[in-house]
């Protein structure tokens, strides 16, 4: 059975993207940003939280305070990048369920009271929406290289609050030359589904 998707669009999104580790110097305008995230704020989550925040990364003073807490393995191609996203995870998202969940309002006060659940909720949804957010690159024409391996407590103090937390920085642009690794395998139907 074929996707109702096409096949262009399907190798855009899936198969042809990957991780890119180096970029062209075209910058990244406001404009693209805008549009993916006017695109990728439909993905769902539970309640419609909208607990993903993004810190976009502009400035050669921000990327050098950024730069330091990278990885050493990430820094050089952090310092390139046409642009540097930091994702994080708003823990006190729930004071606009209210507003975003109306058919609920009670969710804020009846799930969400305590710091412990928003935490993990907030957790769990921001990934998603980090995930929506890198598809929402590909989509734009651009490339992604999200990157886990930095000093997250650094971050945290560098650039948010004690109310977030950080998930993920993702260098964000057209991918340079020898851009990608070969492709990696992934694992088949069979191993990944079971049907009970």
């Amino acid at each position: 059975m074929s996707l109702v998707l096409d096949s262009a669009a399907q190798d855009l999104l899936f198969r042809e993207a990957r991780t890119a580790n180096s970029f062209t110097d075209e910058p990244v305008t406001e404009e693209q940003v805008q549009a993916i995230y006017d695109l990728v704020k439909y993905g769902p989550t539970a309640f419609n939280q909208t607990p993903l925040r993004i810190t976009l990364v502009r400035s050669a003073e921000a990327r050098e305070r950024l730069v330091q807490h990278m990885a050493e393995g990430n820094q050089a191609k952090t310092a390139a990048a046409p642009l540097v996203a930091i994702l994080s995870a708003d823990n006190e998202f729930h004071e606009e369920l209210p507003h975003l969940f109306p058919a609920f309002p009670q969710a804020k006060d009846l799930f969400f009271s305590e710091r412990a659940a928003r935490e993990n909720a907030a957790g769990m949804n921001a990934a998603l929406q980090t995930a929506y957010f890198i598809v929402g690159v590909r989509a734009a024409g651009l490339a992604a290289g999200p990157m886990t391996g930095f000093d997250f407590e650094g971050v945290r103090k560098e650039f948010l609050d004690d109310d977030h937390t950080p998930l993920m920085v993702v260098n964000i642009g057209k991918p340079g030359p020898d851009a990608w690794y070969p492709r990696s395998p992934r694992l088949e139907y069979d191993q990944v589904i079971t049907t009970v």
